[in-house]
């Protein structure tokens, strides 16, 4: 059995763990009925709400039973002006809820260019080690194709060739969760542009380029063949 062929056995197996592993966790209908003060606010996006509450001496970064923020809160549901405001009052940009999901890492799945760049511009870490596989929100946004997340990410120093718990790099993410369409495509000619090693193999010694010939991705194996993988 050649290293590509195994590496596809190993690679069906840890996909179908991902299915079955905890990751992101949303604000569940019962919670949202349960929230108060600035989770509610956030949940809202209400932005007058959050500055009262702010002024009478709310806490910024109170956690519910996630550990989620309210700017956690207000990330998952794509409440820009609310994440601002939030900021504005001193909320951590950086903090880690439950699963170990930052706001940049949140918004990297949720495919929020925008609120990406709002975590940017208050001091957050594109490099962060976040989620249950001591990943990146770089590896998350390759994973799941968002293009336009992974160039804003690149452009904010992600580190390209962090290698998570499941011995993946963004690059290799791209091919191996992907589905080699157009959205996963432009996400590894991205890394490949930014300088992503291309000859950087898994665990099991597969290197990019025999993952994406095993996968039959041709378009993906000619802009790693012309960028030298081997």
């Amino acid at each position: 059995m050649t290293v590509a062929a195994l590496a596809l056995g190993v690679l069906c197996s840890a996909v179908a763990s991902l299915g079955s592993a905890r990751a992101q966790v949303p604000p569940s209908d019962g919670e949202l009925r349960s929230y108060a003060g600035l989770h509610a606010a956030a949940a809202r996006g209400d932005i007058a709400a959050i500055d009262k509450l702010t002024r009478d001496g709310a806490k910024i970064d109170a956690q519910d039973s996630h550990s989620r923020t309210p700017l956690h809160v207000a990330a998952f549901f794509r409440h820009h002006d609310a994440a601002r405001a939030l900021l504005r009052h001193g909320a951590s940009v950086n903090a880690l809820e439950q699963q170990k999901y930052d706001v940049i890492t949140i918004a990297a799945v949720n495919d929020d260019v925008d609120m990406i760049k709002i975590a940017l511009a208050a001091g957050g870490d594109a490099g962060a080690i976040t989620s249950p596989y001591h990943g990146t929100a770089l590896i998350a946004a390759a994973h799941l194709g968002h293009a336009e997340v992974v160039r804003t990410l690149i452009a904010a120093k992600a580190p390209l060739d962090h290698v998570n718990n499941l011995g993946w790099t963004a690059l290799i993410e791209s091919i191996v969760l992907g589905d080699g369409g157009r959205n996963h495509t432009d996400t590894l000619a991205a890394l490949v542009k930014a300088g992503a090693n291309v000859n950087l193999a898994d665990r099991n010694g597969a290197t990019p380029l025999a993952l994406a010939r095993g996968r039959g991705f041709a378009e993906m194996t000619k802009i790693l063949e012309a960028a030298g993988a081997h």
